[in-house]
């Protein structure tokens, strides 16, 4: 599983977390089906951007890159990212694996020398043809993405022969039509390969700051060979042996939809090159607008995640990030939103379900677990919960497994006001009742463990479970039926106290 590599022109925002965010349950979840997952994150350092950030700072490139991608790494770190790999493509290994696939590719003849002319956006580093540029406010030749102005280029370059590859590409995606999710996303990857695929540059000469091509060392290699070919060194790739085998082809490649065209048509074209097998799918992402604009520098839009942790606490932050937006749609993120989204599903919903349940069973329990009940109506809620939660996460929704997760969540809150175990005396009607909202939170904390891992292992410990959460399996775990009574019951502070807008 990959996140896209971050360029370290700017530093982490709320569009960076929220897609590694996105993996990072995925990873969890994962895990706790059994698998084994390598989950690969890192930072893009080179190409004309970088080297013209760093001009402008005063600095080197290797300086500048030094300087903000530990800022990555350690936003991940607070944010719980359970990544395995960081990988910064400054990085020795890489420079062998980006010479690896070159002269593969090369060696195939699928690069050849030639000459361009055409207009460039440097942040997406791209050439544009007429017809793909707009014109904002009066000005025209603005980039689509970018909205602004583009730069006229004109050097002798590298050429990768993408447009070899349309009839390839498109028999391999008829052969795995479920490939890139969402359908929507992956339809606008195929309309781009049946639109008619042209030849792309690899390499510069006015740039230095990259790795050199093997055959030709006065040239330094485009960004997208460089980029993509992360993936491949962090499983081995280009080190003399054929260990990345274990790992490739990759599961997921999680992106944004401003990159598919690089990942979802260039990349498998390059791979397919190189005799190497294509990605088995991506997952894409639309954006977190703010303010219906995607975040960037230029805009000064750009939020801070962290920022929004001290404010709501990480679990709620990595909670609204994956609840509010289906993946693959854009979302609007606004402040409003965030708090309305923690104080619905978390403060009323499982902070008070648990809140409540601990109370009832110290009043009329003793404060000690109680059994559930075999023929409880929930346990066909739950069964259903499991069911749909597995089948959203391996469509890649978030947002839909949590909601599927927190059914049993809402339909506990209604067990419990239907048969008012606070006003009853006790016995084995509260004991069996209590014991069914036991059984509930036991399995929704395996469950929403991979959105909020922290809260998920503190409601574990409160029921009085031991061990981790996260060893846990699904399915075999989500059965009902394993809470087992005895243990004390602990209240404990709020998990998410409300907050007010």
């Amino acid at each position: 599983m990959t996140t896209p590599i971050y360029y370290v022109n700017a530093e982490p925002h709320l569009g960076h977390a929220y897609t590694t965010i996105v993996g990072d349950a995925l990873t969890r979840w994962h895990r706790l089906l059994g698998d084994e997952v390598m989950y690969l994150t890192g930072t893009d350092e080179h190409g004309l951007k970088i080297q013209q950030a760093a001009e402008e700072a005063g600095t080197t490139p290797q300086a500048f890159a030094d300087e903000i991608a530990p800022k990555f790494a350690a936003a991940w770190e607070r944010l719980d990212i359970a990544y395995d790999d960081f990988i910064r493509t400054t990085e020795p290994r890489h420079y062998k694996a980006v010479e690896e696939i070159l002269q593969r590719c090369y060696d195939a003849g699928d690069i050849e020398l030639d000459t361009f002319a055409g207009k460039y956006c440097v942040s997406c580093e791209e050439y544009y043809s007429d017809d793909e540029l707009i014109t904002i406010d009066g000005v025209p030749d603005c980039c689509p993405i970018h909205r602004r102005p583009v730069e006229y280029f004109e050097e002798e370059n590298y050429f990768f022969r993408l447009s070899r590859f349309e009839d390839r590409l498109l028999d391999w995606y008829a052969q795995h039509p479920t490939a890139m999710k969402p359908e929507h996303r992956g339809n606008e990857a195929l309309g781009l390969i049946k639109g008619g695929l042209r030849d792309f540059s690899i390499s510069r000469t006015s740039l230095k700051w990259g790795v050199p091509l093997p055959w030709d060392p006065n040239h330094v290699t485009y960004v997208w060979f460089d980029a993509l070919t992360n993936y491949l060194t962090a499983v081995g790739f280009g080190d003399g042996t054929e260990g990345y085998e274990k790992w490739w082809p990759v599961d997921y490649h999680l992106i944004g939809k401003d990159i598919v065209r690089q990942h979802c048509v260039y990349w498998p074209a390059m791979l397919m090159s190189a005799g190497i097998d294509p990605p088995k799918g991506w997952a894409i992402g639309g954006w977190l607008l703010v303010d219906n604009e995607k975040m960037s520098k230029t805009s000064g839009n750009v939020v801070n995640p962290l920022d929004l942790i001290d404010d709501i606490g990480l679990d709620g932050f990595r909670y609204y990030v994956l609840a509010d937006t289906a993946y693959g749609n854009d979302g609007d993120f606004t402040y409003d939103g965030l708090v309305a989204r923690y104080n619905a599903d978390l403060a009323n919903n499982l902070g008070n379900l648990a809140a409540r349940v601990a109370t009832v069973v110290g009043k009329k329990c003793g404060g000690v677990g109680t059994a559930p009940n075999p023929d409880s109506a929930l346990a066909a809620v739950a069964a259903t919960a499991v069911e749909d939660t597995t089948r959203w996460w391996d469509e890649v929704q978030p947002s839909r497994a949590l909601d599927a997760s927190w059914q049993l969540v809402r339909a506990t809150n209604a067990h419990l006001e239907a048969n008012e175990p606070w006003k009853a005396d006790p016995g084995p009607e509260v004991d069996a009742v209590m014991g069914d909202a036991l059984e509930a939170l036991r399995i929704v904390a395996i469950l929403a463990s991979p959105a909020i891992p922290s809260t998920a292992q503190a409601v574990w410990e409160r029921i009085g479970q031991t061990g981790a959460v996260t060893d846990q399996r699904v399915p075999a775990d989500t059965a009902w039926g394993g809470y087992q009574p005895g243990a004390d019951v602990i209240k404990g502070a709020p998990l998410f106290p409300r907050l007010k807008a």
